[in-house]
């Protein structure tokens, strides 16, 4: 019953990231077509579109990897796993996961780290007009702590599957 709770709403979070990443390309794309626009044709750089396409960047790989992570969509060397059976790759999944903990356990420790400092110094944007970092540096540990909660989920799915020698 638990299980099937935290599942569903880890699956609205990874969903409502992805949607969120969609909407951040799109800023992305209208704004840096903007600013090329604004920069060549207008020859009236902009001051601010350069510095927030760049903290979008960042929020669209926060947001992104969660979605594409609970979506099986990261690129994966399948010369070998591909043939093996869901009881072997839940097994290598396993084995890799230790991995994945660690990376995320060191991002969100030090993302934390990063974001209380930039928090606690008001930290800007060094150009004319100063646009606040701090929000950008708190997400990436937040993102951290889905993707991790992600890996949790397919980690327990993955142990269910040795036992049991099926994935549901």
């Amino acid at each position: 019953m638990i299980s099937k709770a935290f599942d569903k709403i880890i699956n609205v979070i990874a969903e409502t990231m992805g949607l969120i990443g969609s909407l951040l390309i799109l800023y992305c794309m209208i704004f840096g077509v903007t600013d090329v626009f604004l920069r060549y044709v207008l020859n009236s750089a902009s001051q601010w579109i350069g510095a927030t396409i760049q903290a979008a960047m960042v929020l669209i790989a926060c947001m992104g990897g969660a979605y594409a992570l609970k979506h099986g969509s990261f690129i994966k060397l399948d010369l070998f796993y591909e043939k093996f059976s869901a009881r072997k790759k839940a097994i290598c999944d396993i084995i890799t996961s230790s991995l994945t903990f660690a990376f995320l356990g060191v991002l969100i420790w030090k993302g934390t780290d990063a974001a209380l400092m930039s928090i606690k110094f008001n930290q800007t944007t060094p150009t004319a007009i100063p646009i606040p970092i701090y929000p950008v540096k708190t997400v990436i540990p937040l993102a951290a702590c889905v993707v991790l909660l992600i890996v949790i989920q397919q980690f327990v799915q993955d142990v269910k599957t040795v036992i049991k020698g099926s994935k549901e």
